[in-house]
C-alpha cells in the first residue's frame, strides 16, 4: 500500500505562479489558428487575495487553511476566454487523479472552472506522488490483493502541491458533476415514457459448460461419486470416497476406507445430492489397496462411470480429482499425470498390512479423505483411484498422518482396479499373480533379492513354482520384468499385480556377477492370507 507523497518533503512555492498544464484536450486538433499552442499564460496574480478561499481537498480535515496568496490559486479567469469548439462537451473523469480531463476544458484551459491545475515545478521531487493517484500501487508500486485504498495526508499550508491536490479534486468534482447532468438530460429527452430508469440486461450471457471443460466434467462425474464413513465396531472410523461401478449399487472405492467396517461395523454412502445409504463390504483386497461394497436398497437411476485404459494414459495429460478431503465432500481438483509407473508401497498405518502398486502420480490437490476417489481424464473417464501421497510430515507414503497435499499424489491405475473389482464381486477375494519366490523388502538399487528364506521358515523358492521352474534360486537378482526396471523388491511386487495370472514375462536378473534373462508364466494366489 503506498500513500501520496509519504516520507518525502514538500519544496516551498515559487515566487511566482507556474504556468498550468495544457488539458488533456490539447492534444486533439482544433479547426482554429491556435489549436496545437502552447498554455496561454495566466494573468499575474492579483495584489489581494479573492474574498473566499479555494476549496479543501477532500480528506484535508483539519488542515491548515491556505490563502489565496500563498496557494497562488486559482488565478482569475480570463476576461474573454478563447472559442473553442470542445468547450462544454462532457469528459470521462477519474475522480482523484491527478491530470485526468476537467470538464469544458479547451487547448489552453480557459472556460473551464476551477481552470486545469498548474505543472509541477521543475524542482519537485521526480518521484513524487508515483502510483499515489489512487490509494493502490502503481509505477514503482506493486498492489496487493485485497489493499484498500489509502487515506492520504492532508497538505500542509502554505504549500503550493496542497494547493494542487485541492484543484484537481474540484476539477474531477466539476467534471463528475457536468458529466451526471449531461447524462441525466440526455436521458430525460430521449425518454418518451416519462421514466428515467436505465435498466442492466439480466443475463450475463449462456453458461452452458463443453463436455471437455473441468467444470463439464465435473458435473457429469460427481453424482456418480460417493463420500463413505466407515465406523469400526468400538466408534473408530473415518472418511473417505468411492464411485459408482455397475447399476446393481456396487461402489469402488480403497481398503483402508472400509477396513474399519470389515468385521461387524457401519458403513455409509452419501451422494452429492445428500440422499444417504447404508452399504456392506463385498469383498477387499489389502494387498491391491481395493473393496467394493454395495448399497442397499439402490436406487434404479444410478450411473456408472465410465473406465478409460490406463495403459494409454501419457505424462502430461490432464487429470481431475474428486474427493473429501479433510471431510469436504464433493471436492474437486485438478492438475496432470506427472509419472507413471512409480512404485509406491504403502501401509494402513500399522505397518504390517503394506500395500504395492506401480502408481499414476498426479499433482492434483488429494488429501485424506480423497482416498477411493476417481482420478478422471479429460473427458471424464475413470483412469485410477486415488490411493497415496507422499507426506512431507512424516515421510512416507500413505500415512495416517492429517498432512496436507504437496502435489504427490498416487493413484492405483484403473485397468488392474478394474480386474481386481470383477474377482470381489465374483468371489468376495481377489486374486493375485505370483512367480512363486520371496524376496527382500528393503530399498536398494540394486534390484529385488530373492530371500535366504520364505515368511514362517518356508523355502523362498516355492516348489514347483514359476520361479522354480525357470531355475531361479535364493540370492538371485532380479532387475527387470519385461522392459520395467526392478530396483527393489516392493518394485517388482507392484509391477507383478499389474499383470493376471497365466500372462508371460521375461525376467532379468544377476547370478555371481552375470547377467541372464528367463521367460516365465505367472501363478496365481487367492485371498490376502
Amino acid at each position: 500500500m503506498s500513500t501520496e507523497n509519504e516520507g518525502t518533503a514538500v519544496p516551498p512555492a515559487p515566487s511566482a505562479p507556474p504556468v498550468p498544464v495544457a488539458s488533456p484536450e490539447a492534444s486533439r486538433p482544433h479547426p482554429t489558428s491556435d489549436a496545437g499552442a502552447p498554455t496561454t499564460p495566466l494573468p499575474p496574480t492579483p495584489s489581494a487575495p479573492p474574498s473566499a478561499p479555494p476549496p479543501a481537498a477532500p480528506g484535508a480535515a483539519g488542515a491548515a487553511p491556505v490563502s489565496a496568496a500563498e496557494a497562488g490559486w486559482p488565478p482569475p479567469a480570463p476576461s474573454a476566454p478563447p472559442q473553442d469548439p470542445y468547450a462544454g462537451a462532457p469528459q470521462a473523469a477519474h475522480p482523484g487523479h491527478p491530470g485526468g480531463p476537467t470538464a469544458g476544458g479547451g487547448a489552453d484551459g480557459a472556460g473551464a472552472w476551477p481552470p486545469p491545475p498548474p505543472a509541477t515545478p521543475s524542482y519537485a521531487d521526480p518521484g513524487a506522488g508515483a502510483g499515489t493517484a489512487e490509494g493502490v500501487g502503481g509505477a514503482g508500486g506493486g498492489s496487493d490483493w485485497g489493499t484498500t485504498y489509502a487515506q492520504h495526508p492532508a497538505p500542509k499550508a502554505g504549500r503550493g502541491r496542497g494547493g494542487l491536490v485541492a484543484a484537481v479534486l474540484v476539477a474531477a468534482l466539476a467534471a463528475g458533476g457536468l458529466g451526471g447532468g449531461l447524462g441525466y438530460t440526455l436521458a430525460k429527452n430521449d425518454d418518451t415514457s416519462g421514466s428515467t430508469t436505465v435498466s442492466a440486461s439480466d443475463s450475463g450471457g449462456s453458461v452452458k459448460r463443453d463436455p471437455g471443460t473441468v467444470a463439464g466434467v465435473a458435473a457429469k462425474a460427481l453424482p456418480s461419486t460417493v463420500t463413505i464413513e466407515a465406523e469400526s465396531t468400538n466408534g473408530e472410523g473415518g472418511t473417505g470416497t468411492g464411485f459408482v461401478f455397475d447399476t446393481q449399487g456396487h461402489i469402488v472405492t480403497n481398503n483402508h476406507v472400509v477396513a474399519d467396517a470389515v468385521d461387524g461395523g457401519k458403513l455409509t454412502a452419501t451422494f452429492p445430492d445428500g440422499k444417504k445409504y447404508n452399504a456392506e463390504v463385498v469383498g477387499h483386497a489389502q494387498g491391491y489397496d481395493v473393496a467394493v461394497i454395495k448399497l442397499k436398497s439402490a436406487p434404479s437411476d444410478l450411473k456408472p462411470l465410465t473406465l478409460g485404459n490406463s495403459d494409454k494414459v501419457a505424462v502430461g495429460d490432464s487429470t481431475i480429482a474428486i474427493g473429501a478431503p479433510f471431510g469436504l465432500s464433493n471436492t474437486v481438483t485438478t492438475g496432470i499425470i506427472s509419472a507413471k509407473n512409480r512404485p509406491v508401497a504403502s501401509s494402513d498405518g500399522t505397518g504390517s498390512n503394506a500395500s504395492y502398486m506401480s502408481a499414476l502420480q498426479t499433482d492434483a490437490s488429494i488429501n485424506p479423505g480423497n482416498s477411493g476417489g476417481p482420478l478422471l481424464d479429460a473427458q471424464g473417464n475413470v483412469i485410477g483411484i486415488n490411493s497415496a501421497i507422499q507426506s512431507a510430515s512424516s515421510g512416507g507414503l500413505g500415512s495416517t498422518g492429517q498432512a496436507g497435499s504437496i502435489g504427490l499424489g498416487f493413484a492405483i491405475p484403473i485397468n488392474q482396479a478394474k480386474y481386481v473389482a470383477q474377482q470381489l464381486i465374483k468371489t468376495g477375494k481377489p486374486v493375485y499373480a505370483k512367480i512363486g519366490a520371496s524376496v527382500s523388502l528393503e530399498e536398494s538399487a540394486g534390484g529385488a533379492k530373492i530371500s535366504d528364506q520364505g515368511s514362517g521358515g518356508t523355502e523362498a523358492v516355492e516348489a514347483g513354482g514359476p520361479a522354480a521352474q525357470a531355475g531361479l534360486k535364493s540370492g538371485d537378482v532380479i532387475t527387470k520384468l519385461d522392459d520395467r526396471v526392478i530396483d527393489s523388491g516392493p518394485t517388482l511386487i507392484g509391477e507383478i499385480w499389474t499383470h493376471k495370472p497365466g500372462d508371460k514375462v521375461t525376467l532379468t536378473y544377476e547370478r555371481g556377477g552375470k547377467t541372464h534373462t528367463v521367460d516365465l508364466t505367472l501363478g496365481s494366489r487367492t485371498g490376502d492370507s
